[in-house]
């Protein structure tokens, strides 16, 4: 099966967990002060809602999908406007892959290799827009 497939099986499974996105943020947050700094002021909702339709997108463009949405988010997360660090992403696959193993029970090592394939062509353009 192609790493796009596994990821989307996996993802559908991830999304039928409750805690999914929580857990997600909770590691995501305990990562790094630095990151913690990044959603002092966050409306949790809003963001789980904005992490769905990401994660979708990183995989659509993985799929062959066009890069519109992860080009605008790479300018959104510049430098030169929230400034999110390039290694700050790789605090945020780490997190997020965490959660897909707590929450994916049937995802094998396979599973998290083409999640870790899929999430990192679309992370490596937003990340170039730094």
């Amino acid at each position: 099966m192609e790493p796009v497939s596994r990821v989307m099986q996996s993802y559908g499974r991830c999304c039928s967990s409750l805690k999914f996105f929580d857990d997600f943020y909770e590691h995501f947050l305990a990562s790094s002060p630095a990151v913690r700094e990044y959603f002092v002021n966050a409306d949790f909702a809003a963001q789980k809602h904005l992490l769905r339709a990401g994660v979708l997108n990183l995989v659509l463009y993985a799929r062959g999908m066009p890069d519109t949405k992860l080009r605008a988010l790479g300018q959104s997360h510049s430098r030169v406007a929230l400034d999110i660090k390039p290694e700050l992403y790789d605090l945020w696959i780490e997190a997020f892959l965490r959660a897909v193993k707590e929450h994916d029970i049937q995802a094998t090592d396979t599973d998290i290799l083409a999640w870790r394939e899929v999430l990192n062509k679309g992370i490596s353009l937003i990340k170039s827009f730094y």
